[in-house]
């Protein structure tokens, strides 16, 4: 997936032939997109959505299940992507997001779109489907960290903790180097901020044995520092990191 940068630590991707857009004779437009998510929203999905922190200023309610099926019949078409991102509709951005080209992701487009994050749906599902494998995926991570808005620097550690699991060609050096950004901002009691610097913790955690010890002796050192934060972040990624079955798959990859 990536390839060491000459001049960092942080990888850059291989370059790979990006995949082609499905064919058929439908004809998508940002119009009829819209038409088509305000025709299967919900407004039970929408006051579900809510009970779990996912809340938006202009949002039809579609579940994933249909988004996914709305997807699937446009295939990829990176234009309509961002056409759809730029509604400001939350389905759409979900929308566009599902069918832009990762192989086209700009860094410029990252950092437009980073801004845009006001929930963790979109945040999580752009890192997850689109960004994470996306050229600059490494230098966003890095850079989002710093961040003070809190979604923006959700994203950060969101996209380290989908590095983690998705990122099979990456050395163990920029999860190392992440670990010290997870130490700098393990003080961070925002909610959104705290629970992924858990996550992208845990899974470096789990990547391998040498990175299992990395991310244990990290926690380690969050939890002495004894902020509210910290303790919590430190403790739950612990006693995960610890787990006889963790353990146990780390020593059969070892094997």
């Amino acid at each position: 997936m990536k390839a060491q940068s000459r001049s960092s630590s942080i990888p850059t991707k291989r370059s790979k032939r990006p995949p082609e857009n499905a064919k058929g004779s439908e004809v998508w437009t940002v119009r009829r997109a819209v038409a088509e998510l305000m025709r299967h929203g919900d407004r039970r999905n929408v006051e579900g959505m809510a009970r779990f922190g996912i809340r938006a200023k202009k949002i039809c309610g579609v579940s994933k299940p249909q988004l996914d099926e709305i997807a699937r019949r446009i295939g990829k078409n990176h234009d309509l992507g961002r056409e759809l991102w730029e509604t400001g509709i939350h389905d759409a951005r979900l929308l566009g997001m599902l069918i832009s080209d990762s192989y086209q992701v700009t860094s410029l487009q990252m950092d437009r779109w980073v801004r845009d994050f006001a929930n963790w749906d979109v945040c999580d599902g752009t890192c997850c489907h689109l960004f994470v494998d996306a050229t600059p995926a490494w230098t966003k991570a890095f850079e989002w960290t710093r961040r003070r808005n809190e979604f923006e620097k959700r994203a950060g550690f969101a996209l380290a903790a989908f590095l983690a699991i998705h990122d099979k060609e990456a050395s163990d050096a920029p999860f190392r180097r992440f670990l010290k950004s997870i130490e700098r901002e393990a003080w961070d009691d925002r909610n959104f901020v705290r629970k992924a610097v858990n996550w992208a913790l845990r899974n470096i955690g789990k990547r391998n044995a040498k990175l299992n010890l990395q991310a244990i002796a990290t926690a380690e050192r969050i939890r002495r520092k004894k902020t509210p934060a910290g303790r919590w972040i430190a403790s739950d990624a612990l006693r995960e990191l610890r787990s006889e079955a963790v353990q146990r798959r780390l020593s059969r990859k070892e094997s």
